[in-house]
């Protein structure tokens, strides 16, 4: 059984503070959400947890180990750097869907997410413990995609090809196992997961070549935080390439090999 505690982290007031008192240059924009989600993921990063964009003006967080004081001191180092402040929610169950909605709860219960008068909220949950299985984390990434799509194609076609291979997937894993998957760059997409055997890995693999005709490998791992989790999935997908298998656990070798 797994136990994720997620973190929820909004932007408060963000679509109107980017229009007041005008609109602001879109550059200017990406630069600063991008330097948010750098300057939030070395604090998170910094305490073993994983954060992932989604709309950039909110991010979710896997925060396994962090405690109440380290969510206030997040949202105080933002305040005292941006011209913007964060709220955040948290929320543990045994899903990562659960535990999103969980904290998602927290937030819209304090009001709008367009409220100026909704400034740092800050509510929800945490493990009282962490213990050596509470995370487990899916490491996908596409076969041979150099090979197939980036050598071959132009770089906005082999995107196309990796984005519906992503969106696939995100929507499997959601749909059948309330896992939460993220594109983290290249041809990687990361999932935050409940406990799976390797049937349900095999069947979203699957599903995605079935929808889009995109091959993909998958390690994965068992931690108490995002990071030891993680650390897992990277050397069990290093498995699957030295092995040709499809779906390795870390610690365990050859579960299912190529077609």
């Amino acid at each position: 059984m797994t136990r994720t505690q997620l973190t929820l982290i909004q932007i408060d007031n963000y679509g109107p503070w980017t229009v007041t008192p005008e609109p602001r240059r879109e550059m200017d924009l990406q630069t600063l959400q991008s330097r948010l989600f750098a300057d939030i993921a070395q604090f998170i990063g910094s305490r073993d947890g994983y954060v992932f964009f989604t709309r950039f003006d909110n991010m979710i967080a896997v925060t396994n180990g962090m405690d109440e004081r380290d969510h206030r001191t997040l949202q105080e180092s933002v305040r005292n750097r941006y011209p913007v402040t964060i709220s955040l929610g948290i929320g543990v169950a045994e899903t990562p869907a659960k535990a999103l909605s969980a904290a998602t709860e927290r937030l819209q219960a304090a009001g709008s997410a367009q409220d100026a008068n909704r400034t740092e909220v800050l509510g929800g949950s945490y493990l009282s413990a962490v213990a050596p299985n509470d995370v487990s984390i899916a490491h996908f990434d596409v076969n041979n995609a150099t090979d197939k799509y980036t050598d071959k194609l132009n770089e906005f076609d082999s995107f196309i090809h990796i984005e519906r291979s992503y969106a696939s997937l995100m929507e499997h894993m959601r749909r059948e196992h309330g896992a939460l998957s993220f594109f983290v760059g290249g041809d990687n997409i990361i999932a935050i997961c409940p406990s799976l055997d390797v049937g349900a890995y095999r069947a979203a693999i699957d599903a995605v070549r079935e929808d889009v005709g995109v091959e993909l490998k998958v390690g994965v791992g068992r931690g108490e935080s995002a990071h030891d989790a993680g650390i897992a999935a990277k050397h069990a997908l290093e498995d699957c390439r030295y092995d040709g298998t499809t779906v390795e656990f870390a610690g365990q070798r050859a579960h299912a090999t190529s077609d």
